[in-house]
């Protein structure tokens, strides 16, 4: 084998090397906290609330009561890590009503706090939920 046929991959090399230095490639860098477009944190939040009252066992939904933290990581799709605070709604299970109160009754009343971390590719409309917890506020 001659010289020749080395040349092109270590010109690529070359030049993969001055652009990563140059910073013209993305870097995925974790985590960040940055805020989410209103669209994509009501559809994501939407999920979570759906697949969380499809696997509960309560007679009443739980809606997000508050948003206390989201951070995002770009991947394949995104990931959203958010944290949330959900109540327990005076809507039944089986109402189709869109606005659900949240519980006032003291007898009632439940909420939790739910870290959760979501796989979404956006423009697919394809989400999966990859993990969660929720703990009694």
């Amino acid at each position: 084998m001659g010289v020749g046929c080395w040349r092109n991959p270590l010109l690529l090399l070359a030049v993969l090397i001055l652009e990563a230095r140059l910073g013209h490639f993305q870097r995925w860098e974790g985590f960040q906290e940055k805020s989410m477009s209103k669209t994509n944190m009501n559809s994501t939040l939407q999920f979570f609330m759906e697949t969380y009252n499809n696997a509960s066992n309560d007679t009443y939904l739980f809606q997000v009561d508050k948003l206390l933290r989201s951070q995002m990581q770009l991947t394949t799709g995104v990931e959203y890590m958010v944290t949330v605070k959900i109540s327990r709604t005076k809507c039944k299970r089986n109402s189709t009503s869109n606005s659900c109160p949240i519980q006032s009754k003291k007898k009632l009343k439940k909420s939790f706090i739910c870290d959760f971390l979501v796989y979404t590719v956006p423009w697919m409309n394809y989400y999966q939920l990859w993990n969660n917890s929720c703990l009694e506020a």
